[in-house]
């Protein structure tokens, strides 16, 4: 029987860190989607609802051009329902910053460079924590006129 991986959507703009990520996560058996961008983010949602596949943790950087984590943070309720454990993985280390993300549900604020157990950890956590993830209907959301809030 298969074993069932569980799905992370990793979001950042660093494509050395998304590599790095991806490799960490799946050697230690779960699926990684990688996205360097908002707009890439939401077209991995958009397709993972259409194959009807769950994603059941995020791992997000706050620092990225156009739409920041913070904006990601904001807009992704309008995707996802329930929106899945959200792991902040960001070299912005103020403590405003991770109150701010907490407060937006993010459930774990993670410091760059961090260790590969502290990840994992996290990871495992948010396991605990989450749900299969479910969407509104994207196609439904975009006839209705509904613009994102970034």
């Amino acid at each position: 029987m298969a074993r069932f991986k569980p799905t992370i959507l990793i979001i950042d703009d660093d494509l050395d860190t998304l590599e790095l990520l991806k490799i960490e996560l799946e050697t230690a058996g779960y699926q990684a989607i990688l996205a360097d961008s908002w707009d890439e983010a939401r077209d991995s949602i958009e397709n993972a609802f259409e194959s009807k596949m769950a994603i059941n943790i995020i791992i997000l950087d706050l620092m990225m051009p156009v739409h920041s984590g913070f904006d990601v943070l904001r807009s992704l309720p309008s995707f996802m329902d329930p929106v899945p454990p959200v792991i902040v993985l960001s070299a912005m280390t103020s403590l405003e910053d991770n109150i701010k993300a907490r407060e937006m549900g993010a459930m774990k604020f993670l410091t760059k460079p961090t260790k590969r157990q502290a990840l994992l950890d996290a990871v495992k956590e948010a396991q605990k924590e989450g749900v299969k993830s479910t969407w509104r209907d994207l196609k439904t959301f975009r006839e209705e006129g509904w613009e994102m809030d970034v």
